[in-house]
């Protein structure tokens, strides 16, 4: 997660002598509840392939298209990359718990687990924080945003991304194997949080704190600074537009970006408060849910729907493939 805190440290310190070698760790879910698990199988298998054809859909509608072939588009299409890679790190791993009616994750998978959901929930961020770069440049200053955004940055800030949430969650995976565990291996999630990990450690989780933490500060922190401050100039420019239809049109070209945003700190936001609140309870697995899988899932909608670019370039999609299975059904009868 990238918004953490300091646990009570008498929740973690405890005797050396109690430390035991770990080899697994228990996943207790959402629920407990035997009755429960058909139906949440079902609900997040459901959301699962919503999330993944979902942002699928807007893939390939980037990529068919010339007309979305622009710096914005392209974050998008990496942006439903994202959260295919974010969901698939959690998810599939629940399901096939719940399938089996186990509840244990290997020591080495949880860390694996932990790693790929702070590189991807990382990358979320950097993502949204460019997007908005970009739409500060094509509003503020519609007539250089060709040159500013070229081709070369572009790419430059999606590796610069990519290279900084790779190094976060390198960091936080390898301060993670300093620690020792005691016999309470219980994870009451839905997946290897981090900060659950921390206050299961028999040993003193000081300095994993004071990296979470600070990480979170400069991976969260930052980049919603840098949100913040480009859509401050973005409404001061937009202000200083005379007509309303041009406002209105300024406005219209990050509608969908702003809520995407709003949704995204909202949910980790909501996390981190029920985390800080309700101390081993399942409460924080269930809020976390809006922030792991809800807000992947609405993504492509809120795009497809506000979006009257995508909406044109889906139609093409289907109609190609609506002709293309017409005419190999005609090819095939003749």
């Amino acid at each position: 997660m990238l918004f953490s805190f300091f646990p009570d440290s008498h929740l973690h310190h405890m005797e050396p002598g109690n430390n035991t070698h770990v080899s697994k760790f228990l996943l207790m879910g959402l629920s407990e509840e035997p009755a429960l698990q058909p139906f949440i199988f079902g609900l997040f298998l459901s959301m699962y392939l919503i999330t993944v054809f979902g942002n699928l859909l807007i893939i390939l509608a980037v990529s068919s298209d010339s007309h979305l072939h622009t710096p914005m588009y392209f974050y998008l299409s990496n942006l439903s990359f994202v959260d295919i890679c974010f969901t698939s790190t959690t998810i599939p791993k629940m399901l096939q718990n719940i399938q089996t009616q186990s509840k244990v994750i290997t020591y080495e998978s949880c860390i694996v687990q932990v790693y790929f959901y702070l590189l991807f929930a990382g990358l979320d961020d950097f993502l949204l924080t460019v997007m908005a770069y970009d739409r500060y440049v094509a509003i503020c200053h519609p007539l250089h945003y060709t040159v500013i955004m070229n081709p070369w940055i572009c790419g430059l800030l999606l590796l610069v991304s990519w290279v900084l949430s790779s190094m976060y969650s390198l960091l936080q995976s390898l301060m993670i194997l300093r620690l020792s565990f005691c016999s309470d291996l219980e994870i009451h999630h839905f997946f290897c949080e981090i900060t659950w990990l921390i206050q299961l450690a028999c040993s003193d989780p000081f300095l994993n704190n004071m990296v979470v933490y600070f990480g979170s500060v400069i991976i969260g922190g930052v980049p919603l600074a840098g949100i913040l401050y480009s859509y401050s100039k973005i409404v001061s420019s937009i202000c200083g537009i005379s007509s309303a239809q041009g406002q209105y049109k300024a406005f219209s070209t990050c509608a969908s970006h702003l809520s995407v945003v709003s949704l995204f700190y909202c949910s980790a936001l909501g996390v981190y408060l029920s985390f800080t609140a309700t101390y081993r309870s399942h409460t924080s697995a269930i809020v976390s849910v809006m922030y792991t899988v809800v807000t992947p899932m609405l993504n492509p909608f809120i795009y497809s729907l506000r979006n009257k670019d995508i909406k044109r370039a889906l139609k093409r999609l289907f109609g190609m493939e609506t002709f293309r299975k017409v005419s190999m059904l005609t090819i095939k009868s003749c």
